[in-house]
């Protein structure tokens, strides 16, 4: 079995120094990679992500993360994602990358993404040019996801991982307010994973909402905001079975 430790919204600022760490440290034990959904900090400033970089930095475990909202508040996301990358994350944003750890090879292809509603109520490419821009900067992220996806398929992996912000299917939103749903999340991120293929979808975002959810095309979707988990990861077991390029393999949570 392939084991996914992974977590969202963790918003790590200067008083939460050490929370995570003796939890990380015990990793090597249970998983063979560390998934972060994105909200890794509270307003998106470097020195918050300092916070987070040390509880992260030489972990016996790969560290792939998105960035959130939350990062992005401070309008330096970019710097935010250089802290972690010195500490030794891979901050992808409409990007793939494989790590190898015991022996396996976890393709993970990943995109903060964005809102704009589900299908039957959902924003459309319509009207005024900030909305049509909305509607459009949801479809980019989705779009990179996708290629993202597509890319792992040429890269001998064992599993295909979706790692998001943003929610791709309703189902991990319920607890929410309905209202925030177009908020939330965005369709298009879980057509992206149905046309490519993936073996698990990892999101956060969504503090209120719920843990298990699933595509129309059968990929399982795990909410992992840490108010949903609560816990500091939690670990879900992929086998490795053979598949075709476009298959789910199983899951369950560990």
């Amino acid at each position: 079995m392939i084991r996914i430790a992974a977590v969202g919204d963790i918003h790590m600022g200067p008083e939460s120094k050490g929370r995570l760490r003796p939890s990380f440290e015990t990793l090597p034990d249970s998983a063979d990679v560390l998934l972060l959904a994105g909200d890794l900090t509270r307003h998106g400033t470097p020195e918050e992500a300092r916070v987070v970089a040390r509880e992260i930095e030489g972990l016996a475990v790969p560290v792939v993360a998105v960035l959130g909202n939350h990062d992005h508040h401070a309008d330096c996301p970019d710097e935010v994602a250089a802290v972690l990358r010195d500490a030794g994350a891979r901050v992808l944003e409409g990007q793939a990358t494989v790590v190898g750890n015991g022996g396996a090879r976890i393709g993970v292809a990943g995109t903060k993404g964005f809102g704009g509603g589900f299908v039957g109520r959902c924003a459309g490419e319509f009207g005024e040019p900030i909305m049509k821009e909305f509607v459009r900067y949801s479809r980019r992220r989705a779009d990179t996801l996708r290629d993202s996806l597509v890319e792992l398929r040429e890269q001998d992996c064992d599993v295909r991982i979706a790692l998001t912000h943003f929610s791709p299917v309703p189902d991990t939103l319920a607890g929410e307010p309905p209202e925030i749903y177009p908020f939330l999340g965005s369709y298009l991120l879980a057509e992206a994973i149905d046309t490519a293929g993936a073996d698990l979808a990892v999101h956060g975002h969504a503090h209120l909402g719920t843990e298990h959810g699933m595509t129309s095309g059968g990929v399982k979707v795990r909410n992992v905001a840490q108010p949903v988990i609560g816990r500091a990861f939690h670990v879900y077991h992929l086998a490795r079975p053979e598949r075709a390029a476009t298959g789910a393999s199983g899951v369950r949570a560990g």
